[in-house]
């Protein structure tokens, strides 16, 4: 048998399937990338666990937890747990603490003739282990920012770049008003696990340096950690520049055609048009406040017959009208406010393929 592991770094870098015998809703709360829950005891099991617990002992409550999971429900645990370890040979189980479930789950499948691992410590030490990871990062690795108005394709830029750490992609958001997907954000914790896995791979392969996307505090619904979001607000930045028409194209490339496409993809061609175009709307009246009544009624008008227009003859030139607009009149003046005030910690800009070149050369300080 491989022996029980605390060497939380060795497990995530090299990504061993990991069981989860969490309840289910401890699971839903928070877990790794891959992980697959496969619990001991579901809620309703471990909620009258946990009350005999309280208010007779662990003694008794272990006794409980036998009575509740006997006979034909606990022979088909343990199945489905062999069957996850005869598929995942290289894989771990884990409980919260590293404690009873999971020292029983590793007993059980003994008895069914089958050694294998668990965690130590289980997931509140891999889970602490991960924060850390992000705030040593943060304290010992060198940061550098791209910012740039609306549209100018910042992502772009990340993607051209093997030190990126993309915010927006382990938060499945783009990060703006109209940044929803089609499929829903992660959970904060899953959010931050994500993250910091990211963080430990590349920090293992040699990169000390990384490039983010300017953002708020909140990717949609994921918050930045801490310490993170703290440090963005003093990193040195790199202003990426694009014409308008440009920037008009990628907008209407990414929050209309693509977008489009990935609701049609979920869902059908006629409900997944409508959900888009329900996206999109909804989109526009959640800034209905900052772009006042006038704005916001043009605009709505404007974006209602390019739906109209789309739906009818497949052509999205239509949108380009709404989105100059929202562009010209909203957002590039409230970023050309931002850019002054970030002016001084602003050490290049230039194009796409400039900042790019720029950031690939670029010696850390």
């Amino acid at each position: 048998m491989r022996d029980n592991s605390s060497d939380y770094r060795a497990i995530f870098l090299s990504g061993a399937p990991m069981m989860d015998a969490r309840a289910p809703v401890e699971f839903d709360k928070g877990a790794f990338p891959g992980t697959v829950n496969l619990p001991l005891m579901n809620d309703l099991e471990r909620q009258k666990v946990g009350t005999c617990y309280k208010q007779k002992g662990q003694q008794a409550a272990i006794e409980l937890g036998h009575q509740l999971v006997s006979g034909e429900l606990k022979a088909a645990r343990i199945a489905a747990w062999a069957a996850f370890a005869r598929a995942n040979p290289e894989g771990y189980l884990y409980c919260f603490r590293g404690g009873l479930r999971s020292q029983l789950v590793q007993q059980w499948l003994k008895e069914a003739g089958i050694d294998y691992p668990r965690v130590l410590g289980g997931y509140k030490a891999m889970r602490s282990f991960l924060l850390e990871t992000i705030e040593q990062a943060v304290a010992q690795c060198d940061f550098v920012v791209v910012g740039g108005l609306t549209g100018t394709g910042k992502t772009d830029v990340l993607y051209a770049l093997d030190n990126r750490l993309d915010l927006e992609g382990h938060a499945n958001h783009r990060g703006s008003s109209f940044g929803k997907r089609a499929t829903a954000q992660p959970g904060q914790i899953d959010f931050e696990n994500s993250l910091a896995i990211d963080i430990l791979r590349k920090r293992a392969a040699g990169i000390e340096s990384f490039v983010l996307e300017d953002e708020s505090r909140l990717v949609g619904r994921c918050s930045l950690p801490l310490p993170l979001h703290q440090g963005m607000q003093e990193y040195p930045l790199v202003w990426l520049e694009d014409s308008l028409d440009g920037r008009v194209q990628r907008i209407l490339r990414d929050y209309v055609i693509d977008l489009c496409a990935e609701f049609v993809d979920l869902h059908g061609v006629e409900t997944g048009f409508a959900l888009f175009s329900a996206r999109l709307l909804e989109s526009l009246a959640n800034i209905r406040k900052r772009l006042g009544g006038e704005r916001y009624q043009r605009f709505q008008q404007m974006m209602q017959a390019a739906l109209d227009e789309q739906q009818s003859s497949g052509d999205t030139a239509w949108h380009r009208s709404w989105i100059v607009g929202l562009l010209t009149e909203y957002y590039d003046p409230m970023y050309a406010f931002q850019r002054e005030s970030k002016g001084q910690r602003i050490e290049f800009s230039g194009t796409r393929d400039e900042v790019v070149a720029y950031l690939r050369e670029r010696k850390r300080p």
